[in-house]
């Protein structure tokens, strides 16, 4: 018994492996499984109800309001708190969760794709600044890397366990399911410790927002290397499952399954090779990575070259994520670390939803041309490699 207090002591008291830094983590889990379950079932679900030519807005319409809110999380994270907001964030969840039963027409489905979006626009921000000031700058990185571990350990357990509920239960009872996974993820950090000091009471004259409070200027380096980086998602996201089909591969989930995979192997390590190599190296090697997935997934012919350009893909993500959140932090002021970090996250949805819309105009439903869009999601990798060296370079 002595032993196991004694062990607990010692990483309670350990720089980044504390209880705070497990709460955090623990809490980045559930959140992320909570609306993470639902994405795989969510199309049939919108085409039972008679919604099938709006499915392309059950992704756009959560990521557009995610993005709208990230001024005002990054301004309450630093005037009211970090864990005020987190709270907040994972508080939307909940709500929704107990609402998608209840809707049951189209409008109603797509106008709470909207409010379900504000959850993600405000819990992930006041996280990562939760994350910077525990941390001691040194190993910034490293608990960056876990942390987005745990976050990406949700995404991707949450649609596996969230189509498994469905298959057994019901719509109901995965909605549901997503509520108290959000509620759990809300109950571990109600209670712990504000990190911003002084923080200033809720006031609505704290949600008027100027132009100076939606872009930190002293992280856009970060931000528009985050935009070129996050395109290529947008991509994946929209083509992956009918390049899928004409490869002959049944299992559309596949190529999520394997990157997400290779995703959670690298990010440990690539977090804290960025503390001691430096965030814009990690970066630049994982641009190559993933110029190199883009080319190969674009060129695929087989199953395993398939295989191979996903499994590059995913290193891309786990190698340059980290680092990327780190760098920002790096380059943010101490006392406006939520508006640093929601100005990376502004850049990354963005870069997704044009990646998104961008490569769905150019398709049309024609597979041919998917590989020429591959090709050219390559291509701004490169671009946004330029740019860095050019910055470095300096």
């Amino acid at each position: 018994m002595s032993f196991l207090k004694n062990t607990l002591s010692k990483y309670n008291t350990h720089p980044i492996y504390n209880l705070k830094f497990a709460m955090v983590c623990s809490s980045s889990l559930l959140f992320s499984a909570s609306y993470n379950m639902l994405i795989p079932e969510l199309p049939a679900y919108l085409s039972s109800m008679g919604g099938a030519k709006y499915i392309g807005l059950i992704i756009a319409l959560f990521t557009l309001t995610a993005g709208i809110s990230r001024p005002f999380s990054g301004r309450l994270t630093d005037t009211v708190g970090r864990v005020p907001v987190m709270v907040f964030g994972a508080l939307v969840c909940v709500f929704c969760g107990f609402l998608y039963p209840v809707l049951h027409s189209v409008f109603g489905f797509l106008l709470l794709r909207l409010l379900h979006g504000f959850s993600t626009g405000f819990k992930p921000t006041a996280t990562s600044a939760y994350v910077a000031d525990i941390t001691p700058q040194p190993s910034l990185g490293e608990a960056i890397g876990m942390q987005s571990l745990f976050y990406s350990t949700g995404m991707a357990l949450g649609p596996a366990v969230g189509s498994f509920i469905k298959l057994t239960y019901s719509y109901d009872v995965l909605f549901y399911s997503s509520s108290v996974c959000a509620f759990l993820s809300m109950l571990i950090i109600v209670n712990m410790p504000e990190t911003l000091q002084p923080k200033k009471k809720f006031s609505w004259s704290l949600l008027k927002i100027t132009r100076r409070d939606i872009i930190a200027l002293e992280v856009m380096p970060a931000a528009i290397v985050t935009f070129l980086f996050y395109s290529s998602l947008g991509v994946i996201l929209t083509l992956i499952p009918d390049w899928t089909a004409h490869l002959g591969i049944a299992n559309k989930g596949l190529f999520f399954i394997v990157f997400t995979i290779a995703s959670l192997v690298v990010r440990f390590l690539s977090g804290k090779a960025s503390d001691k190599y430096g965030r814009t190296v990690i970066i630049k090697l994982g641009l190559i990575i993933l110029a190199i997935a883009m080319a190969v997934i674009g060129m695929a012919s087989s199953y395993f070259i398939f295989i191979a350009g996903g499994i590059l893909y995913g290193i891309a993500m786990g190698v340059v994520s980290p680092s990327l959140n780190a760098w920002t932090i790096d380059m943010s002021h101490k006392h406006a670390r939520g508006k640093a970090v929601a100005t990376m996250y502004i850049a990354l949805e963005a870069g997704i939803g044009l990646g998104a819309l961008f490569s769905g105009w150019y398709y049309q439903k024609r597979t041919e041309v998917i590989p020429n869009a591959m090709f050219v999601a390559a291509g701004i990798a490169l671009i946004a490699l330029a740019y860095i060296f050019k910055r470095t370079s300096r």
